[in-house]
């Protein structure tokens, strides 16, 4: 008899990415070309504790053996609740009983820079990437499911910031120098999916506080707009929220490649961009021209945001004689003699 579907289900996902993993290592590095203390690759799995990672983390360590991959966990401890440095040191207990090693657990002080969610986020990251460069782990697995992406899209819907936040997150995602560290294997998979596979195997699982929190916007989302979409709107919801962030990713990748393409031809001899030649691209493909010129000059990309895009446009498209306009990382943007001219201020 085999396993329960649920548990088939994650330990399918988990076993297509090791897969992966498996051949671009091996694509990488001839055999011979490894060092000898690190045979085979070895990743990580993020694991809060939650339903979600816990069945992640199940799955890793059940798959992994039978590819000859190291597999490995860690833990982080964002330090915003009572008892957080317990809850850590409880979850390092279960990746270790699953068999997992190395095992950790990593405390971060998280900032405000960009709201409590945006500011544990980076931390998490920052974290992980740590970790990641500390045990040299190939890759690191997040334990994102479709829920995740319907509510990351309906976000992006709310914020207006264009297609490339409607594609929500990417199955596989880079890091400090390491371009494909970070993947997804539940993008496929709902989130009931996990926690009954979590059920069936037994797993302890922690409900983070924070997801029920409603002053924190993803769970207001969460439970009160995603219920409401399904009852006006019918079930199928989120699967079709997750299709929609699939198709703008499709979308967003081919304007970016037309924008790269097309970013040299609209420069003259000196490399300053001319207004004239900018004007003549479709709008989509001449801001993500912009976008990537100003965050060339110094703009943060994640301060850059689509009403900056559009003040420059507009040197463009309505030109007025307007003066400067102020972007992000004290950067600048003007119109001079028929070129567009964006440097720190």
């Amino acid at each position: 008899m085999g396993p329960h579907p649920a548990v088939a289900a994650i330990r399918l996902a988990v076993r297509r990415v090791l897969h992966d993993l498996l051949n671009e290592h091996q694509t990488s590095a001839e055999p011979s070309a490894r060092p000898p203390h690190q045979p085979s690759p070895l990743v990580l799995v993020a694991c809060s504790g939650g339903a979600d990672s816990m069945a992640l983390a199940s799955a890793l360590a059940f798959e992994a053996p039978k590819l000859g991959i190291r597999a490995g966990g860690v833990t982080v401890d964002h330090g915003l609740q009572a008892g957080s440095d317990l809850r850590a040191e409880e979850v390092v207990l279960r990746l270790r009983e699953l068999g997992l090693d190395p095992v950790e657990s990593t405390a971060v002080s998280v900032g405000r820079e960009g709201g409590p969610e945006a500011a544990a986020r980076d931390a998490r990251y920052a974290a992980l990437d740590a970790a990641a460069e500390h045990h040299g782990a190939t890759a690191v697995l997040l334990g994102h499911t479709r829920d995740d992406q319907a509510e990351t899209v309906l976000l992006g819907l709310a914020r207006g910031s264009g297609i490339r936040s409607l594609s929500g997150m990417a199955a596989v995602t880079g890091g400090p120098g390491a371009a494909r560290r970070y993947r997804r294997p539940f993008l496929e998979l709902d989130r009931q999916t996990a926690r009954k596979a979590c059920m069936v195997q037994s797993l302890p699982v922690w409900d983070d506080p924070h997801n029920a929190d409603p002053a924190y916007t993803r769970s207001r989302l969460r439970h009160e707009g995603l219920p409401a979409l399904e009852k006006a709107l019918g079930k199928g919801v989120v699967e079709a929220l997750a299709r929609t962030a699939q198709l703008s990713r499709d979308d967003a990748d081919a304007l970016d490649t037309w924008a790269r393409q097309a970013e040299a031809s609209v420069r003259d001899a000196a490399g300053l961009l001319e207004c004239a030649k900018l004007y003549a691209l479709p709008p989509a493909v001449r801001r993500r021209i912009l976008r990537q010129a100003a965050i060339e000059a110094g703009a943060p990309a994640g301060s850059l945001f689509a009403r900056h895009i559009e003040e420059i446009d507009r040197l463009i498209t309505g030109w007025r004689g307007q003066g400067a306009i102020n972007l992000p990382g004290k950067v600048v943007a003007q119109r001079q003699g028929g070129r567009l001219v964006i440097r720190q201020g």
